[in-house]
């Protein structure tokens, strides 16, 4: 199981995605440009310790990235509260690489079109969304639980 950030805002929600993904051992790939610079500093101030130590790997935009998920056979699947498929409802591989938007504006529609499934977190209804990094983190958990994919 892996993480994609499409074009993160806010570097606190990066630095809380990538020791999420540290702990669980899931690589997780950052599509350029941020909204902050990123480093190793920034990171650290975010994540503390553990986002160092993350598996990370940067693309410079969707199209890199896109073509290193086709090349890698990965299925890309979104998370997002347009048009999707119910978390609970969702069957996750193992191989899956779960995309998150920006927190200002999700992902534009190419790259909704591009994806090879959406899936939604379910909420009460008259909330908007969550907090990136924990949705994040439901999605991951769940996606593991499914795959039997938590570390021993």
């Amino acid at each position: 199981m892996e993480i994609a950030l499409f074009q993160p805002d806010i570097a606190g929600n990066v630095g809380t995605i990538l020791r999420t993904a540290a702990c669980f051992g899931a690589p997780a790939h950052i599509i350029e440009p941020c909204g902050f610079p990123f480093g190793d500093a920034a990171l650290k101030r975010a994540g503390m310790d553990y986002a160092v130590r993350a598996n990370v790997r940067r693309h410079p935009g969707w199209d890199a990235f896109r073509q290193w998920s086709v090349i890698g056979g990965q299925r890309v699947v979104l998370l997002t509260t347009a048009g999707a498929t119910p978390l609970p409802d969702f069957e996750f591989g193992a191989g899956d690489v779960l995309l998150f938007g920006s927190e200002s504006a999700g992902v534009p529609h190419h790259v909704h079109d591009a994806v090879a499934a959406r899936v939604a977190i379910p909420m009460q209804p008259g909330f908007r969304s969550l907090n990136v990094a924990v949705a994040a983190g439901i999605a991951l958990a769940e996606a593991l639980r499914q795959t039997k994919g938590f570390p021993a």
